[in-house]
């Protein structure tokens, strides 16, 4: 069974690695976002939900339509900035002067 999703109030299925969907501009969102390596009826599902998620849309579930949880940045901005230095490490203008014990 296909997962199912509703984005911008239209429906679209996931089914062994490719999208399908009456518009064709949201299918061409979805399917950049496509994981080829959901064959599983689980990973089907995961991924529908992920791809809902990303764009604020609802994904069928047995009980109905459910808003899809946005899902975790994969990029922080802690991965690309280095920590503060903390103070006492901060050594000025002639820091390599100082003699460090």
């Amino acid at each position: 069974m296909p997962a199912r999703i509703r984005i911008y109030g239209q429906e679209a299925t996931f089914q062994q690695g490719c999208w399908d969907c009456p518009d064709d501009s949201l299918q061409a969102m979805l399917q950049s976002m496509a994981d080829p390596r959901a064959l599983s009826q689980q990973a089907e599902d995961e991924h529908a939900l992920y791809c809902a998620g990303r764009l604020g849309g609802h994904i069928l579930t047995a009980t109905g339509w459910l808003a899809a949880p946005h899902p975790e940045a994969e990029i922080r901005l802690e991965d690309l900035m280095p920590a503060p230095r903390q103070k006492s490490q901060r050594a000025g203008l002639f820091g390599f002067l100082k003699r460090h014990a």
